[in-house]
């Protein structure tokens, strides 16, 4: 696990849009495509507003979601919501290039394995991911791998439903998902996250991030992020 410490969030969004383009450039290079997951935040959606002004092959870019909660649509707790307002209308990203969990679905246990079949008509059978962008919660959850959810246990979907968590159920990739990506870009900013950081690195499994695969990360954090205080 590398990790990169930046002055604040403005300076993590930049060094993130910076990364995202830079391995964008290198897989449709590569494969003629780049697909990556992004989860929600007020930093990733400052850092997707900055890639929008980065060299990126954007014909060749997808996007699809790390998770999602289940509400309506245009709710404002959704993170797609808050992804198209980043990117459409900023970057020459193709609007049907966004994919969207299916969160509104009558049937959610389906529409998770819709979106697991999806994946795998984006990024092959099994699917791999270019880039997983993941955050970290104060509790040590990634994505919506909650502590204590039966979802930190699936091991035979790429797409699964989670239990309700701060008030609202969720859909997630899982761990065998996320884990197969050839890149996993953490973005970390914010007091408090400082224990949970050392415990990532630590890959310590008794939280959500730290049963992520190690060898192909990277952790961008600020400093407040790791405990570091300007005097």
């Amino acid at each position: 696990m590398e990790i990169r410490i930046l002055a604040d969030a403005d300076g993590v969004a930049a060094e993130a849009a910076r990364r995202i383009a830079a391995e964008a450039r290198a897989a449709v290079a590569a494969r003629g495509r780049f697909v990556m997951a992004v989860s929600g935040g007020r930093t990733p959606w400052q850092m997707l507003r900055a890639l929008a002004d980065e060299d990126v092959p954007w014909a060749g870019v997808h996007v699809v979601q790390v998770d999602e909660r289940i509400s309506p649509a245009g709710d404002a707790d959704r993170n797609l919501t808050h992804l198209r307002e980043s990117l459409v209308g900023r970057a020459p990203l193709p609007a049907d290039h966004i994919y969207a969990m299916p969160v509104e679905a009558a049937d959610l246990d389906e529409a998770a394995g819709s979106y697991a079949c999806l994946l795998e008509e984006i990024a092959g059978t099994p699917p791999v991911l270019d880039l997983a962008h993941l955050g970290l919660g104060p509790d040590g959850h990634t994505a919506s791998l909650v502590p204590g959810d039966p979802v930190l246990d699936v091991a035979d979907r790429d797409v699964a439903l989670t239990g309700i968590y701060m008030k609202r159920r969720r859909m997630t990739l899982t761990y065998p998902m996320i884990n197969r990506s050839r890149r996993i870009l953490w973005v970390v900013t914010g007091a408090g996250k400082a224990a949970m950081v050392s415990r990532l690195c630590a890959a310590d499994a008794s939280i959500p991030a730290g049963r992520v695969r190690q060898d192909r990360g990277l952790v961008l954090a600020d400093r407040s992020a790791v405990g570091l205080h300007d005097s």
